[in-house]
């Protein structure tokens, strides 16, 4: 049976603002059954409100983010320094995985940096499968970027065995693969998995005010850029693939996640991609 949940950074803001336990009953009662816990303080009083949603609304804890290390772009728990803190939230919350949301941009240049970059998660990643937590890593389009022939993705899987993955459908799409394919290859290694829809939108009238003014390059790189995030079943993504694959491949919560909503309220858009989740049957 599927779990759908929800990538808590869409609501992190709703969160500052009305605490978590509220946001958590409003996400059960759209139907979600499972979040994962991103952007967002792992301070005490959000870890006892997903204690307490857990208890109370059935509302499952997927995944904690963390980071290798702690530091100017990862200012949340980082391995080097929170490693046992981690640990006690994750059993406190009967969680099971832990993610890293996307490598350091300094490991993403050479080939030799993505290399040491994997050389870390995977001593991390035995580091929590001693304490019976698996690590997984999350990828964006620029991880089927090749050096040497090789993708970052494929060098950090050959040199992190025990590390897992979370596949991000929409970031697979925009790095020019199949999302079916990706998440067939990764099978067995695949226990979380975004679900996140990918839309073209269309020319904004005021692109032609940029031609008219003779500014074709400010208007080629508004061309260039019409992708935008979208809530399951309004873009391009055949999820009536995706998910059975997913599925298939051993993935065990389906989280829904909008990196951009475009002025549009987060529930809204949770409401919509739940309504496509079920009208495919899950």
């Amino acid at each position: 049976m599927a779990n759908i949940g929800v990538q808590l950074m869409m609501v992190k803001n709703e969160i500052g603002d009305q605490g978590i336990y509220p946001v958590l009953e409003r996400i059960a009662e759209l139907g979600y059954r499972s979040v994962e816990v991103s952007q967002v303080a792992t301070d005490e009083a959000n870890i006892a409100g997903l204690e307490r949603a857990k208890n109370e609304l059935g509302v499952e804890v997927a995944a904690m983010s963390v980071g290798l290390k702690k530091g100017s772009t990862n200012t949340g728990d980082a391995l080097d320094v929170d490693f046992d803190r981690v640990v006690d939230n994750c059993r406190r919350l009967d969680c099971r995985f832990t993610r890293i949301g996307m490598m350091p941009f300094d490991a993403m240049v050479s080939k030799d940096a993505v290399v040491a970059f994997a050389e870390q998660a995977e001593e991390a990643a035995q580091r929590l499968a001693a304490e019976g937590i698996t690590l997984a890593y999350h990828n964006h389009h620029v991880d089927f970027a090749k050096h040497d022939g090789e993708t970052l993705f494929d060098i950090v899987r050959r040199v992190s065995p025990t590390l897992h993955f979370e596949i991000d459908v929409h970031w697979v799409q925009r790095g020019g693969r199949n999302p079916v394919d990706v998440l067939r290859e990764f099978a067995g290694q695949v226990e979380l998995v975004h679900l996140k829809d990918y839309r073209v939108a269309t020319m904004p009238e005021s692109s032609l005010g940029l031609l008219e003014a003779g500014d074709f390059a400010g208007f080629m790189a508004e061309f260039a850029n019409l992708v935008q995030f979208a809530e399951v079943g309004q873009g391009t993504i055949d999820f009536g693939a995706v998910i059975p694959q997913a599925l298939e491949s051993g993935a065990e919560y389906l989280l829904v996640e909008q990196d951009q909503l475009y002025g549009r309220d987060p529930f809204d858009c949770l409401a919509d991609s739940m309504a496509h989740v079920k009208s495919l049957g899950y």
